[in-house]
């Protein structure tokens, strides 16, 4: 398998899993399969594969005292390129599936923070800190009747 295949790969494993957060949060697929680590570890899977691959003496030494111009030389390559790219990928997707559970356990709306986390990582944590935020100060009979929504959802479809 190329690096580019891999890369390719890679972008499109990761869609449907945005898409069921972003699109049917509520439902019980999307909560059993985001409760998985499965997809981090076959993506953290590429990226030590693509690591290791792409590490050579001489990048490893400029890693050691980083300074800009070397990360842009470094990103030149391919292979770190890539690296890079799938790192972007498992991290973003990890902060996804907080954001996706926290907005499950407090009734906070999470639609837009995801969909920012999806295209910017961090500025979709920051609109759902931001979210959370306003949610507990100024409406905060609403986050409880969420929550208690969620509770009540999770306990019929356990049948307990």
């Amino acid at each position: 398998m190329t690096i580019s295949q891999l890369f390719n790969i890679a972008n499109l494993f990761v869609l449907p899993f945005w898409a069921l957060m972003i699109l049917l949060p509520n439902w019980k697929v999307t909560r059993q399969i985001m409760s998985s680590y499965l997809p981090f570890l076959l993506l953290a899977g590429a990226y030590v594969y693509l690591f290791v691959n792409s590490t050579t003496p001489e990048n490893a030494q400029d890693f050691s005292n980083i300074q800009l111009a070397d990360v842009a030389r470094l990103f030149a390559d391919e292979k770190v390129a890539a690296t890079g790219w799938i790192h972007f990928l498992v991290m973003d997707l990890f902060v996804g599936r907080w954001i996706y559970w926290e907005g499950q356990k407090t009734g906070t709306w999470t639609i837009h923070s995801l969909a920012l986390c999806l295209f910017a990582g961090p500025l979709g944590l920051l609109s759902h800190i931001l979210t959370d935020w306003i949610t507990k100060t100024f409406f905060p009979k609403f986050q409880q009747d969420e929550t208690a929504t969620v509770a009540e959802q999770e306990v019929s479809s356990t049948g307990t």
